[in-house]
């Protein structure tokens, strides 16, 4: 079985990396999307392309529409969206992506340390598996894909 897995959520560690190291040491036929993660393109990409703008507001507006293209399409075609929630800041845009994910009917995995657990409740309602690191969202896809634990 081939998976495409949409890996979203926080920018501020390697979790992405990790998860993909650890599924290629299991030979996993997985084709991984992301977000893009340079914080300032993501933030810019709206003026760069289609010009500046002097009020903040559309400034981020522009940007979160050219993000959302890429994020709306990239979880269209998954089979499996990873949200990550990290220590770091408020991932607002990660939560409206596991909401996004879970109206679509994707199959979904949210991966967060134990400090978040209250705050996520509703979120780790709709996923199918919540798991606090890489090795355990490898291991999730492993299975789902050979049927081996």
């Amino acid at each position: 079985m081939k998976l495409t897995v949409y890996l979203s959520g926080e920018i501020h560690t390697s979790w992405r990396d990790d998860v993909i190291m650890a599924c290629e040491k299991q030979c996993l036929d997985i084709t991984f999307l992301e977000p893009v993660t340079d914080h300032g393109a993501s933030d810019d990409c709206g003026i760069e392309i289609m010009g500046a703008e002097p009020d903040k507001f559309w400034h981020d507006h522009k940007g979160a529409k050219l993000n959302a293209i890429r994020t709306r399409t990239a979880i269209g075609q998954s089979d499996v969206v990873v949200v990550r929630f990290g220590d770091k800041y408020k991932q607002w845009n990660a939560a409206f992506d596991a909401g996004y994910a879970a109206a679509l009917g994707k199959a979904l995995v949210v991966m967060h340390g134990s400090d978040h657990q209250h705050a996520l409740k509703e979120v780790d309602g709709a996923a199918l598996a919540v798991v606090k690191t890489a090795d355990q969202v490898a291991a999730i896809l492993t299975y789902v894909i050979t049927g081996k634990i």
